[in-house]
């Protein structure tokens, strides 16, 4: 693990993210224009759904590929739910819920780093781990809008203010599938897989030359984005919430790997499929859940997935879940 780890920090993107944080913490002034993060974000987006794609149309949808998506249908449906069960215990129970649901879906860029790592360690893994991810993010979403209206059917919060009862799932569905992000990355799947391999030999100088440096760029801003969350959040959060953003990744990873193992799936795909398991959506879930459940304190569900999950994963989760699957995995 230590090597691994060690290769994982000394990796450039990485250390631009390592980079980005300490400029923040500093204060630093250094910020990049959003139209040039908003770019690279649909970027990474684009050149992982082709990526992803193309390799599904060269290798198709093996017996391995519908087990590993029924395997991230099983944990982007349970770790809501559980999650759920232990956050009130800790949390208000709409913070509960909404933290539930942003842990039940998934990070796209620790992902894509995690598939970095496992190029450079030559392991190999399915395309159709690309479609997991994909997957992963509707039960989330669905979990969300059902635990939001679980909460308000108790009335655990007598006088608050509360918004209609009737929640429209269909304008949550509508909003979360036509999301700008999400949109993106299953067009370019499809047309990774429409085009196949000659499409990705046409694609190369743009998804894969230049892949590495627009990462780097990303992360460096994430870096800055993590350091001015931990510093501006306005709703700081108690230590059991601290305790679950730091143990809920590994626990949830340990749950994917049994799940992996029980059905047979390879070393790569296992290594993705507990990543995915272990993310926290930052990006897509939080904004639906704004609308879901406008009760709920954005500073505390963007916090624990941005400012801890997020980097821990990074820094950390990658190169020990890698770990622990070359002992299970051999």
């Amino acid at each position: 693990m230590t090597s691994g780890m060690l290769q994982n920090l000394l990796d450039p993107a990485i250390l631009f993210f390592v980079f980005g944080v300490l400029a923040g913490v500093v204060r630093s002034n250094l910020e990049i224009p959003p139209a040039i993060v908003k770019f690279c974000s649909l970027y990474l987006l684009i050149a992982l759904g082709l990526k992803g794609g193309a390799s599904l149309a060269a290798g198709g949808l093996p017996a391995a590929g519908v087990l590993a998506l029924l395997a991230a249908l099983v944990m982007a449906a349970a770790i809501p739910a559980y999650s759920f069960l232990l956050l009130r215990r800790i949390a208000s129970p709409y913070d509960a819920a909404a933290v539930a649901a942003t842990y039940g879906s998934v990070s796209a860029v620790t992902f894509i780093v995690a598939q970095q790592f496992l190029t450079s360690e030559g392991v190999e893994f399915g395309g159709y781990m690309t479609v997991a991810m994909v997957l992963m993010e509707s039960p989330a979403i669905i979990m969300a809008v059902l635990l939001a209206s679980y909460v308000r059917s108790r009335d655990v919060v007598p006088g608050a203010d509360r918004p209609p009862a009737a929640l429209s799932m269909r304008k949550v569905l509508h909003e979360a599938f036509t999301d700008g992000g999400h949109l993106l990355l299953i067009g370019a799947l499809v047309i990774g897989f429409v085009t196949g391999e000659r499409g990705q030999e046409i694609m190369q100088p743009f998804t894969v030359d230049i892949f590495k440096g627009i990462l780097a760029f990303f992360l460096l801003d994430m870096g800055l984005l993590v350091a001015r969350q931990l510093q501006d959040s306005q709703a700081p959060l108690n230590r059991h919430l601290l305790v679950f953003a730091l143990l809920m990744p590994l626990l949830n990873a340990a749950i994917a790997f049994i799940l992996a193992a029980v059905l047979g799936l390879g070393r790569g795909d296992a290594v993705l499929l507990a990543v995915l398991s272990a993310s926290a959506s930052y990006i897509v879930v939080p904004a639906i859940v704004r609308y879901a459940i406008p009760e709920a304190r954005p500073g505390v569900y963007f916090t624990m997935a941005l400012a801890i999950t997020f980097p821990l994963n990074i820094l950390i989760g990658i190169p020990l879940y890698y770990a622990v699957s070359g002992w299970l995995w051999g």
